[in-house]
Formats: structure tokens, C-alpha cells, sequence
């Protein structure tokens, strides 16, 4: 019988059955709905809604129901509807009536929203787990090519020569920012809404602190019709889960690029790599290209949490039934991504001799260049120009800056002299480069020291 069937004369036709149950994809919660049922059973028990022999059957036998379920000898229908009205018949198989008893003071719409908040919680903190394993891998990539050179780009030209590991860290960077956003998710969602009933709030004196504290939550819920009808923190998370992926899709750009033999910085392992079923030759990189792909069914995730919440009335509706699957979407995708971008980061073959090659190729100290000029007392912009003019001249004659004479430096501007070819190497820009976050070999070392000890803490050693 439906939890509602009081008020209805007729059965729930069988298409609207199967069009409104969430079964199929809501049980992943059975863990939270059990923790937060304990702890209400035991708030109604406080509060003398129940007796306290009552409120501990009911906490016996929401574990040994949660044991069912975990040794699979628990069974789920579309009849349950939801995992909510499932872990209810399936404790009345264990304490009979008594169980009727454990909806006393409580909405599903006030026990969903806990349930989620707590999935968020759960799943931010495993999340931001997988993330530091792949920082780690860029870290160690990074330590172990510490002194590679490559070029750095922009708009995918030759730009100025950077240390590969400073590269790295760069990515080090973007996921840093990734865990701590959803460090602040699960900190937000980490509130208790029990005790808000369907939207006015519980008539029973059930203690809300005392229930929040059991279940580790930070505090409780201020407003009752927000506490039901707020799903900002499902968009949160799934906000940084897709910023997450958007950074795991620049990386994975990036190796596909360097794994090509036109870049050739890179090979990756044989266990990340695939073949191709005509041409024998291929090693493709399908991880990287799939982790890419990924990122837009996270971000349509996103806009569809956004584009069902947006324009419904307090409180709860119906619509909000539509998170889940979004939700669950998101983070299982981008849990995979991250189960395979770190051990293939970790195991890609750097080809220092390529990355330094290109590092000289396409002018990329010019800009050192302008900088000794402007020691000479050249004002900036005329000696980027005088320098742009030298660039044409090597460029029409085919040359590179290594092949011009005293000669021709001399005559880009006044005061040149035989010092300019202390700055026109590829070494001697990056030590040039030695502000805070520079690429300086020095500060990138720095860099990556210091990275080691984030992560040392985030991990508790």
C-alpha cells in the first residue's frame, strides 16, 4: 500500500507507476536513508513520540535491513516507488508494525533532502580523494623531468620556453582550486533539514541539534520551506564536478596533442593506449580523447539541474525528483575520468630531446630580447618593435636567432653589444623568469616542494 493511499479510491495506474517511481536509481541512497532513520527513530524516542524500547527496535532493525541490502538478499520493485517507502517495507519485514511508527514527524520531502545533502557530502570527500591521487601524478611527473624544457604556447604558437614540470603544475593548480571547491560543497550541504516536515516544520519537540550532531552535520537548516525545496547543493556540486571536467579535458587535450607525431613530447603506456582494428601501425590515445568527450554530458548534468530548478514555486514539487540521475550521472563520470587520468599521467614516457627542440624553434626568447633593449635604455614598445623587425629579417631569410652575427644584432638598435647573446638562449630565459610562480629552475622547484606538502596535509602525513 502507498504511504498516501488513504486519500485515493483507485490504484496507481501501471504507466504512471513506473513514470513516477525513482527506485531504478534512488536506492544508492539506502545508506543515508538508513542513517538518517536511525537518528530520527532515536529523536522520537527523546522526545517521548515513541518509547525508547521502540526507537532502539527500530535502529536494530534499520541495520539489519541495511545488511539485507548489502548482501543482496534484500529485493527492490517498482511498487516501493522510492528508496525511502522501500527501506520502510523492508523493516516492517523485520519489526512489523512497529515500523509504521518511523514516519512520525516526518516528510519525504524533509528525509530526501537529507538523504542527498549526505550523498554529497560522501561523495565530495571521495571525489576530492581521486583528485589529489592525479595532482599527485603530476607532481611526481613533474619531479621526475624537473629539468626538461619545453615551449610554452599561446594561441597554440611557440611563446616563450617554460620548464615542463612548471607546465604540469599548472594543472597541479586548476585541480587544487577543483578540491576546494567541493570541500566548500560539502561544507554547505552538510546540514541537517530533519524536523522541517513537509514545508511548516514537525509539531513533534524533536531535538534537530541533537539529530544533526548524530549524523555529522555541521548544523541544521534555518527555514523549513527552504529546507525542502533547496537544491543548491546538488548545483554546487555538480557546478564543480563540471569545472572539474572542463580542467580534466584541457589536460587530456594536452596529451592528446603531445602523443601525436607532430608534437612527439610524449608516449603513452601500452594499458592507456588503444589500436586501431584496421590500421596496425595506430596507438591512439582513447583515454585521453574519451575523458575530453566526457565533459559534455557533466556539463548538460549541470543545465539540467539548473533548468528544472528555475522556475519552481516554494516548496516542494515533484520536478526535484529530476536531480538524481544528474547527479549520479556526474559523479560517477567524472570518478572515472580521474580512476584513469592519474595512472596514465603517471606512466607517459616524456621525450625530453623533442620538448627542448621545439623550445628553441620559433623565436621564443624574443621577448628577452625587448627586456635587454629596455636595460639599454630603450623604451618598451620601440624595442618590441626593433626586435619585431629582426624577427621578419630572420624569417625572410630563413635564420634563426642563432645564426645572426654580431653584426646584425648590433644593428637592431643602439648599445647592443657582444652581452646579447647572454640572453638569446633558451637556459638563460627561463632563469630570467624567477619571479614568485615563475619558471625559474629555482622557484619551480620551489613549486614542487611546496606542492608535496599540500598534499601531505590534505592526506594527513
Amino acid at each position: 500500500m502507498k504511504p498516501w493511499a488513504g486519500r485515493f479510491e483507485k490504484d496507481t495506474a501501471g504507466p504512471v507507476e513506473e513514470f513516477t517511481a525513482s527506485i531504478a536509481f534512488d536506492t544508492r541512497l539506502y545508506q543515508e536513508d538508513i542513517a538518517g532513520s536511525i537518528a530520527h527513530a532515536r529523536a522520537l524516542a527523546a522526545c517521548g513520540a515513541i518509547s525508547s524500547e521502540e526507537g532502539d527496535a527500530l535502529a536494530v532493525g534499520l541495520r539489519e535491513v541495511q545488511r539485507d541490502i548489502e548482501a543482496g538478499a534484500a529485493t527492490f520493485s517498482t511498487s516501493d516507488e522510492d528508496v525511502h517507502t522501500a527501506v520502510e517495507r523492508l523493516l516492517a519485514e523485520k519489526v512489523g508494525d512497529l515500523a509504521k511508527k518511523l514516519h512520525t514527524g516526518r516528510s519525504r520531502n524533509d528525509q530526501v533532502a537529507l538523504d542527498t545533502r549526505l550523498y554529497v557530502r560522501r561523495e565530495a570527500g571521495h571525489l576530492a580523494g581521486l583528485i589529489d591521487d592525479l595532482r599527485g601524478a603530476l607532481v611526481d611527473v613533474a619531479e621526475a623531468n624537473a629539468d626538461v624544457i619545453m615551449p610554452g604556447y599561446t594561441h597554440m604558437q611557440h611563446a616563450q620556453p617554460v620548464l615542463l614540470a612548471h607546465h604540469l603544475l599548472a594543472h597541479f593548480e586548476m585541480l587544487t582550486r577543483d578540491a576546494e571547491r567541493l570541500a566548500d560543497a560539502a561544507r554547505r550541504a552538510n546540514v541537517s533539514p530533519l524536523g522541517s516536515g513537509a514545508l511548516a516544520g514537525t509539531a513533534y519537540a524533536v531535538d534537530r541539534e541533537a539529530v544533526a550532531r548524530e549524523l555529522g552535520c555541521c548544523g541544521i537548516t534555518r527555514n523549513s520551506i527552504d529546507a525542502v525545496s533547496d537544491r543548491d547543493f546538488v548545483m554546487e556540486i555538480l557546478a564543480s564536478i563540471a569545472i572539474t571536467m572542463v580542467h580534466l579535458s584541457r589536460l587530456a587535450e594536452e596529451i592528446v596533442l603531445w602523443a601525436s607525431q607532430e608534437f612527439g613530447f610524449v608516449e603513452l603506456d601500452d594499458a592507456f593506449a588503444t589500436g586501431s582494428s584496421m590500421m596496425p601501425q595506430k596507438k591512439n590515445p582513447d583515454v585521453a580523447e574519451l575523458v575530453r568527450g566526457k565533459v559534455g554530458r557533466v556539463v548538460g548534468d549541470l543545465v539540467a539541474v539548473l533548468t528544472v530548478m528555475k522556475g519552481l514555486p516554494l516548496a516542494y514539487n515533484r520536478d526535484m525528483q529530476e536531480d538524481k540521475e544528474s547527479l549520479f550521472d556526474a559523479v560517477d563520470t567524472v570518478a572515472s575520468c580521474l580512476q584513469v587520468m592519474a595512472p596514465m599521467v603517471r606512466t607517459m614516457k616524456v621525450n625530453a630531446k623533442a620538448m627542448r627542440e621545439a623550445a628553441g624553434k620559433g623565436f621564443t626568447t624574443a621577448t628577452d630580447v625587448a627586456d635587454y633593449l629596455v636595460r639599454k635604455g630603450i623604451p618598451f614598445r620601440e624595442a618590441h618593435a626593433a626586435v619585431g623587425r629582426l624577427v621578419l629579417k630572420c624569417v625572410q631569410e630563413g635564420k634563426g636567432f642563432g645564426d645572426l652575427t654580431l653584426d646584425e644584432w648590433k644593428a637592431i638598435a643602439p648599445g647592443v653589444s657582444q652581452d646579447v647573446l647572454n640572453v638569446v638562449s633558451v637556459e638563460a630565459s627561463l632563469e630570467a623568469r624567477a619571479v614568485p610562480g615563475g619558471t625559474a629552475p629555482a622557484r619551480v622547484r620551489e613549486a614542487i616542494a611546496a606542492a608535496r606538502a599540500m598534499l601531505g596535509r590534505r592526506s594527513g602525513g
